[in-house]
């Protein structure tokens, strides 16, 4: 399956609460006037403290190159609006192989491959799904599921009633994007190679790519 581009401009359906959704709103028009999209934001506490930047290029690519002119771009903005408050990291990264699906337009580029959808209330009595993604229509998510007594059926998830929806880590899915990654960037093997050596000594399953930039207040 082939990856297709979309317009920067289609809206998010999963948004952010509190600090994420400030810093959303401060960086996403930053990001779409470089050509990339926002695909989410984190805030992770603790003594650590994280905010965590998810965005993409339009081809649904995304280089440690790509990460730090990212980094380079939304620094500034987020010094000057100080939108969270104490010390933190920020974390500019890829998506990741099991990434979260955010945009309709997410649902047919993953066609085919495992997801996982919670929704914000329940429909026909339950609230977590998991199944391959069969598209988008209508203003829903489709997704194959196992109905009791009834065997497997493509169920319409409303797009409204959605609160996250993210790619399964299969050995399919990993073994498509790893795939399509090297068919895509003909000097991945070169400029990427510290960045892939480190992820997979970790986990070879996730190849996100990610830079970190320390905000001390």
């Amino acid at each position: 399956m082939e990856r297709l581009s979309g317009p920067a401009e289609e809206a998010r359906f999963v948004v952010e609460n509190g600090v994420a959704a400030r810093v959303a709103s401060l960086i996403e028009p930053v990001l779409e006037s470089m050509g990339y999209r926002l695909v989410q934001v984190r805030q992770m506490g603790g003594t650590d403290a994280i905010l965590e930047i998810m965005a993409e290029r339009l081809d649904g690519t995304m280089t440690v190159e790509d990460c730090e002119a990212v980094s380079h771009a939304v620094s500034p903005l987020l010094d000057v609006h100080d939108p969270v408050e104490g010390s933190y990291r920020l974390q500019i990264s890829s998506p990741g192989i099991d990434r979260p699906l955010v945009r309709p337009a997410d649902f047919e580029r993953w066609a085919g491959y495992e997801a996982k959808i919670e929704l914000k209330e329940p429909v026909s009595g339950r609230k977590r799904f998991r199944g391959p993604i069969e598209g988008f229509a209508d203003g829903e998510a489709r997704i194959e599921i196992e109905v009791p007594d009834a065997g497997r059926q493509i169920v319409g998830l409303p797009l409204a009633l959605i609160g996250s929806a993210k790619l399964v880590l299969t050995d399919e899915l990993v073994r498509d994007t790893l795939r399509r990654a090297k068919g895509n960037d003909t000097t991945a093997e070169k400029t990427d190679k510290p960045a892939r050596k480190d992820a997979r000594s970790k986990d070879a399953r996730k190849d996100s790519r990610r830079t970190d930039v320390t905000k001390v207040k």
